[in-house]
């Protein structure tokens, strides 16, 4: 019968190639660029790949400012992502961008950097200041109740005059 130093080089072995065993099965997936924002929209990395593109497909750039341990924006990212309207709108009508940092743009951030925060930058490149949520704290801020004021109140500002194709 094999005495306890045996006993104990043996769990040493299984302990190690267990732990091995289950890092491999654990793979840590890369981060999507949606960041829970909506999968289904070609979402753009930085904020000059986004007025580049922008630039060439003269669609819209929507900013969206936010912090993945912001609860408010964990709040507004399960409705966006949720809403199907905002989804087809987002994928259709715009170069999107969500940013967890602040860019060197300071139009970015006209009356200040909180999150959530959305801004718009139209193809003439201008941020377009004049397009604003509900709440006179906060002009660029929006709450998940907010969702359906988003789409009613973006389309006029940007030039929009009809409504996009379903949502696939």
């Amino acid at each position: 019968m094999p005495g306890p130093a045996v006993w104990t080089a043996c769990s040493l072995l299984l302990f190690t190639f267990g732990s091995l065993a289950l890092k491999e099965k654990i793979k840590i997936k890369p981060q999507k660029l949606s960041r829970g924002w909506g999968d289904r929209i070609t979402w753009v990395q930085t904020y000059e790949e986004g007025l580049s593109t922008m630039m060439e497909t003269k669609k819209p750039l929507m900013v969206i400012h936010h912090k993945d341990d912001c609860p408010f924006s964990q709040a507004l990212k399960k409705v966006f992502e949720a809403d199907k309207s905002i989804q087809r709108m987002a994928k259709e009508d715009f170069v999107m961008l969500n940013l967890v940092h602040e860019t060197v743009d300071k139009n970015l951030a006209p009356d200040g950097h909180y999150v959530p925060r959305i801004l718009f930058v139209d193809p003439s490149m201008k941020v377009r200041a004049d397009i604003i949520g509900r709440y006179s704290n906060r002009y660029y801020t929006y709450e998940p109740a907010d969702i359906s004021y988003c789409e009613s109140s973006y389309r006029p500002r940007l030039g929009f005059t009809t409504v996009s194709t379903p949502f696939p």
